[in-house]
């Protein structure tokens, strides 16, 4: 007979509008399946869904301040909330978030040190390596829509609706899955309501230009590209992220309505030897509260020391594209954890789970801590 489960899901607090909580029928479910679920104080109201709303759909769960919620056997939190409220949690216990182990050693080794175990939800993959937990689908049309809005605004004359303007021209970087889904965007102008205004209007479509991550750093490719591209999207997935996949001394051959699109979003991280930096060297790391930033803003000069930003256009970054939609990002992730947790509280906890067992079982087992420790 196994001890109850607690599960604590707390809030994320990084920016001003990082609204993003999972939905109350999410929450429900987590009760259903036998957890004891506590909430963080004004758990929701940043999508304006009250504490009713949660009671509703799990009545049994309690709020509690967010001190207490990190004292939990599991807590559950989109995004890694910051080794100061990290450190509070208990040995033994486990933090599900997105803690992006290949990147941060440094927090893989600060989770080690505290003894508390890890899921992390962007290495929850199936047997042939294609992730569980994920919405890139919402990486690439909320980016490319926010590109496309601020090119409605700076495209030159005669204008983005003009029938008289050429072919709008994206060079794309990367052929992954996000660059998949930002083919189909970017040939939608980011939102088919505004694909079909442009069309009605008899403004020529969008050209995009896929260009494989090996064929990146071949300057007779890409110098070509960049002189002609009204938009540039990083969507590479590096193998090495200390190097830049686009030097900015290569920016500096674009036009000056140009617009660069981050949407690998790596950050700048200097703590770790060698450091990594952007797929677009000098785009400055944009979050929900600001994620566009014109030439001039300051922004580029809070870019690390040691990054050449000389050559500047008009930068889209987010941290996190899907948060753009809080809702239909949430209601994304839920369903995408739902079978993922019930598993985890039917298997007797994390330390049950066996690396040879069902579906859902080996995923949990490959995206754990402790499993990366024994790589």
């Amino acid at each position: 007979m196994y001890h109850r489960i607690s599960i604590g899901l707390a809030r994320m607090h990084a920016e001003k509008n990082e609204r993003r909580d999972f939905l109350p029928e999410f929450v429900g479910q987590l009760e259903n399946n036998g957890y004891d679920v506590l909430l963080e104080e004004g758990y929701g109201s940043g999508l304006g869904l009250s504490k009713d709303a949660y009671l509703a759909a799990a009545p049994g769960a309690v709020f509690a301040s967010k001190k207490h919620i990190f004292q939990q056997d599991y807590v559950l939190v989109l995004r890694y909330p910051g080794d100061e409220i990290v450190q509070q949690m208990q040995p033994g216990s486990c933090l599900i978030s997105m803690l992006h182990y290949p990147t941060r050693p440094h927090r893989v080794k600060f989770l080690r040190d505290l003894g508390v175990n890890g899921i992390s939800l962007d290495s929850l993959a199936d047997d042939n390596g294609r992730r569980l937990v994920e919405n890139l689908r919402a990486v690439a049309w909320n980016g490319v829509g926010v590109a496309f809005d601020l090119m409605e605004q700076i495209y030159p004359a005669p204008g983005l609706g003009s029938p008289r303007r050429e072919a709008v021209r994206v060079v794309l970087l990367g052929a992954g899955a996000v660059g998949h889904h930002a083919v189909q965007a970017a040939i939608h102008y980011g939102d088919p309501a505004r694909h079909r205004r442009l069309a009605s209007e008899g403004a020529p479509g969008v050209l995009v230009q896929v260009v494989d991550y090996d064929l990146t750093g071949r300057v007779e490719v890409m110098r070509p590209l960049l002189k002609t591209a009204d938009l540039l999207i990083d969507a590479t997935s590096r193998i090495n992220p200390s190097k830049p996949v686009i030097p900015n001394e290569w920016i500096g051959e674009m036009p000056g309505h140009a617009i660069l699109l981050d949407l690998s979003v790596d950050p700048y991280d200097f703590q770790i030897e060698p450091p990594i930096v952007k797929g677009i060297e000098g785009v400055p790391q944009g979050n929900l509260d600001q994620y566009i930033f014109a030439p001039d803003s300051p922004a580029f000069e809070r870019v690390p020391a040691g990054v050449d930003t000389r050559n500047r256009r008009h930068s889209v970054s987010c941290y996190s594209w899907p948060g753009i939609k809080p809702g239909e990002c949430m209601e994304v992730y839920g369903n995408q954890l739902r079978p993922l947790l019930r598993t985890l509280i039917e298997s007797g906890g994390l330390e049950r789970i066996p690396p040879d067992g069902n579906f859902f079982q080996r995923a949990l087992y490959r995206a754990s801590l402790a499993h990366w420790d024994e790589r």
